[in-house]
């Protein structure tokens, strides 16, 4: 099930989460491996549909590879979750009864060196998930004025020594370019309190992260995907995220939870004005974790939360 690619995260818990049931029709919008996919497949025999999207075409090729079995009962397409509403209008469905999306950075994206998502390997300062987008983690590191980089590694890395990072880049690229992953994760290494504390994460993680949701636009994606996927649920329709870092599962539970609000108005209104109605009901109080033994088996997925609306 695309394992070799991506080590699926939550399988069980995503599928149960959808309440996947045989004819339905499901939207991956996040394929990776195909992992998800093949399950909501299995699960959604013998005449479920299976709308697969993903902008990584390494993604797709390994999804095509897993789900061939299926047929023509996964339809597999390049494009962001960010225009889900538009791909499904596409193919002449009104509404959907579940959407997954898996935020995470596939094991495929992190193991590749010429990808360049990682500090662990060294290759080019890359980042894009579509290798067709315009900017890359190199234009950012090398053109980007210092309060830019500064503003986005504090914003999407959460990284309180953002000022000293983005000086240290700025000094490192005036005598030539950044152009690899290691050159990038030394000079981070450099910085001062990069080594203090108790913390067993590498000192360059979160500039790493907050440069990846730059490039890729993640955390705009998600924001836009959230509204039009609850649009685009039938009524009963589940939607269920797996986030993996707080600036993503902050935007899923707040958006889930505006979704719950009914009338807003204040109490003294003899009428409703606003008119906005309650569209989904929150399934997950909680965030769902992985558990233990899947923990053991996949460090990766320890930061793992996944979170479920139902349209009402």
């Amino acid at each position: 099930m695309g394992e070799r690619f991506h080590k699926t995260v939550m399988l069980k818990e995503a599928a149960d989460s959808l309440k996947v049931r045989p004819g339905g029709v499901y939207v991956d919008g996040t394929l990776g491996g195909g992992g998800h996919s093949f399950e909501i497949l299995r699960r959604s025999s013998p005449d479920g549909i299976l709308i697969g999207i993903d902008r990584d075409d390494d993604a797709l090729d390994e999804s095509r590879r897993v789900l061939k079995s299926f047929g023509e009962r996964a339809l597999l397409m390049k494009g962001d979750f960010s225009s889900i509403k538009g791909i499904i209008a596409r193919l002449s469905l009104e509404a959907v009864d579940g959407i997954l999306l898996d935020l995470g950075v596939s094991s495929h994206q992190l193991e590749t060196a010429s990808r360049g998502f990682s500090f662990n390997v060294d290759g080019p300062l890359d980042m894009r998930m579509n290798r067709q987008d315009a900017i890359s983690a190199y234009d950012l590191v090398n053109t980007c004025p210092e309060d830019r980089l500064r503003e986005i590694i504090r914003e999407y890395g959460e990284e309180p020594r953002a000022g000293r990072i983005a000086r240290a880049i700025i000094e490192a690229r005036r005598h030539s370019p950044i152009a690899s992953t290691g050159e990038l994760a030394a000079i981070i290494n450099r910085v001062p309190g990069s080594r203090g504390g108790r913390s067993r994460r590498h000192p360059a993680t979160k500039t790493f992260q907050a440069l990846r949701i730059a490039v890729n636009r993640e955390l705009e994606s998600l924001s836009s995907a959230v509204g039009d996927g609850i649009d685009m649920l039938k009524t009963g329709g589940r939607f269920s995220i797996i986030s993996f870092h707080s600036l993503e599962d902050r935007i899923v539970k707040t958006l889930f939870r505006e979704g719950e609000k009914d009338c807003q108005c204040p109490p003294h209104f003899p009428l409703c004005a606003c008119e906005k109605r309650r569209v989904i009901r929150v399934i997950t109080k909680r965030p769902l974790r992985p558990d233990s033994s899947e923990t053991e088996e996949n460090p990766r997925a320890r930061s793992a939360r996944l979170r479920t609306a139902e349209k009402v």
